[in-house]
């Protein structure tokens, strides 16, 4: 048993209903077996355990892990490719990178550099697009597991409008995902996801293909590209026949539910905002990578109004980075510069963003905050002494601006220490 003591931030109750930011400054929080037992002003709860070991962490602020759910296994080397939209970043930038997983060896370095990536920054849990090839996801997951984290990913499926290593069949997409679902979904931390790329990237049989292998599998999770682009938008429209929407070339074979997670939808109708409420699906936000492919303004608004579950995505590597504050920043940007079409956002709405919504999303109900009863999933925000965010959390004048300088200026050196189910990993 071991009490951290240390200034602590979250938010259990959702800010975009009436919640607010949680803050403690003298905290104590006791983990046993990974899991938050007791919470409270640290000198009660030391009290309550007088024999626990005491780890003081008040050189830094705790936070709950930030929960990523959109990210790209193969593309953090494809992290910077500025200057073009979307369908011509992909064939310049990200396709070419992921032929490369066709070498296990390749797959294997690459997984490690993400991995490390994606922890550095305080990511905790994430929805992983795996690789187009089987043997590439296996050792996402394989590494996945080596190294702690709560992991959902997927072997990702396409038969038509990619480079022809990046091609399946249906039959193929069902076999080798079904291999890799039966070894790996709920094994310790980490889950399946059956993961279309795209409806442009799929036929209708592809897709059915995906719906059949979450039926034979309970308790899959479906994730995939929606509305990102308008070219890409009319494209998809254009190679379904009778398709009303984007959201219902999805629809149609069932894949829109409580389980799936869309990213993007930079250019939703009400139509589908309405559908994607109804159904509990979520929707991953990216604002670096909609703002790098000039992709388009999330309309955050809209989607609030509609009721659609909303969390972030760093999009790596047409997002700029595994951050998940620089995430919460540029959505704080992109809804100012809305003006009366966004939404005005708080760091505690940030702070929600990158957390607790994402868990809840990805149904992650044991992680996303601080509270007893949930994973001890944890960050140490700790910056250098005389660096500017070292200067300003010593100045900040409330819990609220502290937080707020936090999403302003931290970056992934100033992610002290990580926690994840009570193991500590190398941040």
């Amino acid at each position: 048993m071991i009490i951290y003591r240390s200034r602590v931030l979250d938010t259990p109750d959702d800010p975009f209903t009436g919640g607010c930011l949680r803050s403690d400054d003298d905290a104590g929080i006791v983990v046993q077996d990974g899991v938050i037992v007791d919470r409270g002003d640290f000198r009660a709860v030391a009290g309550r355990h007088p024999a626990a070991e005491i780890h003081d962490l008040r050189d830094g602020v705790l936070l709950p892990g930030m929960v990523d759910t959109h990210v790209h296994y193969p593309q953090v080397r494809a992290i910077g490719g500025l200057g073009m939209p979307l369908l011509d970043w992909l064939q310049k930038c990200a396709l070419p990178e992921e032929c490369e997983l066709a070498d296990p060896e390749y797959a294997r370095v690459v997984a490690r550099e993400f991995l490390t990536g994606l922890t550095s920054a305080g990511t905790t849990s994430a929805l992983v697009f795996g690789s187009h090839f089987a043997d590439a996801v296996d050792i996402l997951f394989s590494e996945s597991d080596r190294v702690g984290a709560r992991v959902t990913a997927g072997l990702v499926t396409s038969d038509r409008n990619l480079p022809e290593p990046l091609l399946s069949t249906p039959e193929r997409s069902y076999d080798e995902g079904r291999k890799l679902a039966e070894r790996w979904h709920g094994h310790r931390r980490l889950r399946y996801a059956v993961t279309p790329r795209f409806s442009y990237s799929t036929t209708p049989e592809m897709l059915a293909s995906g719906a059949a292998l979450m039926q034979d599998v309970p308790g899959l999770w479906f994730t995939s590209h929606i509305n990102e682009n308008p070219a890409e938008i009319a494209a998809v429209i254009d190679q379904f026949p009778g398709a009303r929407t984007y959201l219902d070339t999805y629809h149609r074979h069932g894949l829109v539910h409580e389980r799936s997670v869309l990213a993007h939808n930079a250019h939703p109708t009400d139509t589908e905002l309405a559908l994607l409420a109804s159904t509990g699906a979520a929707v991953a936000h990216c604002p670096t990578s909609n703002s790098a492919l000039a992709s388009g303004s999330f309309p955050l608004r809209r989607h609030l109004a509609h009721g659609v579950r909303v969390a972030l995505g760093s999009d790596v590597g047409a997002g700029s980075g595994f951050s998940l504050f620089k995430e919460g920043l540029q959505a704080y940007f992109m809804q100012q510069l809305l003006m009366s079409d966004g939404v005005p956002l708080t760091a505690a709405h940030l702070l929600h963003l990158a957390t607790r919504a994402g868990a809840l999303a990805l149904g992650l109900d044991e992680v996303g905050d601080l509270s007893v009863g949930r994973q001890f999933d944890a960050i140490l925000v700790r910056p250098s002494a005389g660096q500017p965010l070292d200067v300003c959390l010593r100045r900040a004048e409330s819990a609220d601006n502290a937080l707020a300088k936090i999403f302003s200026l931290a970056t992934p050196s100033d992610v002290a220490r990580v926690w994840i189910g009570g193991d500590e990993i190398a941040a």
